[in-house]
């Protein structure tokens, strides 16, 4: 496609509506091209792994700043990606506030790489859970799973994605809807969440020590100010530990690592879930 996103060659890709991009540009390149050199640079940083995880907890901010972190989670990944057909992507809502869960109505997600499928009958699915609601609006302008598609149109080209925007919700009807989905191998479950916002550099590496430690000891009662997708963790966890899942640190920095100073700092972390 050419260098600029064509919303309308999107729609025709797929059957109905499409939820276009709301952060490309700025928190990732606009341009095709340059977003798949990228995204494919990124991923060249980091090697094979031995084993590739179930689950995944992967931050959420401009490439520029938690873009490596994001990479070395989905790395992680491997050969295995290949055979993904379906990804659970489920993250907070930053700027809509509702009750529960919620779900689009959408048949795509956009991003300059082209249109992703949204796996329906899976969305069908989850509307039975009594959490969970339908509503683009939660979705529309929400950058936190879109700023994971293009690593997924990389790595898992065929698989669709199940997108879920956590509001006003609990661990377990976070854990619901994972259990709801979880299934085999061919199911990739992504949690999108940074960890600790705006605190000094030395102190922010304190604090989120201790989140990444609370994380991969299966803790259930994260707070906000550890992580902004604290009730997707705790839920995830919560799912996880009827799985025998092990959690992995993968890789934890901050903003002062990476693109911003050490004044006031945004904390990312990168973890896996893996069979024992």
């Amino acid at each position: 496609m050419g260098p600029e996103f064509n919303e309308r060659a999107a729609v025709r890709a797929a059957p109905t509506a499409v939820r276009a991009p709301a952060v490309m540009g700025s928190f990732y390149p606009r341009d095709p091209e340059e977003l798949g050199t990228t995204v494919a640079a990124l991923l060249a940083r980091h090697g094979a792994p031995a084993r590739s995880p179930k689950a995944l907890i992967v931050p959420h901010a401009g490439y520029v700043y938690s873009g490596n972190v994001a990479a070395r989670a989905y790395a992680s990944l491997g050969p295995a990606a290949h055979a993904l057909r379906r990804v659970l992507l489920l993250g907070p809502s930053h700027r809509e506030w509702f009750r529960g869960l919620a779900v689009p109505t959408v048949q795509a997600f956009a991003t300059p790489l082209g249109a992703v499928r949204v796996d329906t009958a899976a969305v069908s699915r989850l509307c039975a859970l009594p959490a969970v609601v339908r509503s683009d609006a939660a979705h529309a302008i929400e950058h936190n799973l879109e700023v994971q598609l293009p690593f997924l149109q990389h790595l898992s080209p065929a698989a669709e994605i199940v997108p879920v925007v956590a509001g006003d919700a609990s661990p377990a009807e976070v854990a619901a809807v994972i259990e709801e989905l979880w299934n085999g191998a061919e199911t990739l479950i992504v949690v999108s969440s940074d960890l600790s916002h705006y605190h000094s550099y030395r102190r922010a590496q304190v604090l989120d020590g201790a989140t990444a430690q609370a994380i991969v000891g299966g803790r259930t009662d994260l707070l906000g100010e550890q992580a902004c997708g604290c009730v997707l963790v705790n839920g995830l966890n919560l799912a996880v530990r009827a799985h025998g899942l092990r959690a992995a640190i993968l890789d934890l920095r901050n903003s002062g690592d990476t693109a911003g100073d050490k004044q006031q700092v945004v904390g990312y972390g990168a973890f896996g879930f893996f069979e024992p």
